[in-house]
């Protein structure tokens, strides 16, 4: 199970991230409650060792600015919130980054199409609510054989369960493993990348 953990803001918190086990490691660089700027995200990949994918999350900004602020901040892959067209996978390729697709549930069957992104994101049909969802509804979506990311509603309580119901290849948090908005807990965390892992 690959797993994902965002929203990352703190020295502490990537460090719990990386030492549980985590394959994967996001910084928010748009508006939200868990920002950093790009200087705040090249200091926190210190932090991330060789083999960690380090994410440079992104909502409303094109993708060319998503590259641009992605390179500063020294990160290579790029996640892609919002309404994307596959010119936009082939403006993060062609500067040489990875790059996560995120769609929500009520995505159009074209939106689930692949478009060459190296990762697909399903999120819920409300991002960022933190709410939990009916993950069966994932089946009928034919994403069979693709490598895609569970999120939304996600905690250590039920990744488990929500990642088996979904058939998912592997699995995104942020908000499941906060004390309070955009402050993660650090025994969250692990349990999170522990209870997906097992």
């Amino acid at each position: 199970m690959f797993v994902k953990v965002c929203g990352l803001s703190t020295p502490e918190s990537v460090q719990a991230a990386v030492e549980s086990g985590a394959d994967a490691v996001g910084f928010v660089l748009t508006k939200s409650p868990r920002e950093v700027s790009p200087e705040q995200a090249r200091a926190l990949l210190a932090g991330v060792p060789e083999g960690i994918a380090a994410v440079g999350v992104f909502r409303h900004e094109n993708a060319a600015d998503a590259v641009a602020t992605a390179r500063a901040a020294g990160l290579e892959w790029v996640q892609l919130h919002g309404s994307r067209t596959p010119a936009d996978v082939r403006t993060v390729h062609d500067a040489g980054l990875r790059l996560i697709r995120a769609v929500t549930l009520g995505a159009t069957p074209e939106e689930f199409a692949d478009w060459g992104e190296d990762l697909l994101l399903v999120d819920a049909a409300v991002p960022g609510s933190g709410e939990a969802w009916d993950y069966a509804l994932m089946l009928d979506k034919g994403l069979a054989g693709r490598k895609w990311l569970l999120a939304g509603g996600l905690s250590p309580e039920n990744v488990a369960s929500a990642a088996q119901t979904a058939a998912a290849w592997g699995v995104d948090v942020s908000s499941g493993v906060e004390s309070s908005r955009g402050v993660k807990d650090l025994a969250k965390v692990r349990a999170f990348v522990k209870n997906a892992k097992g």
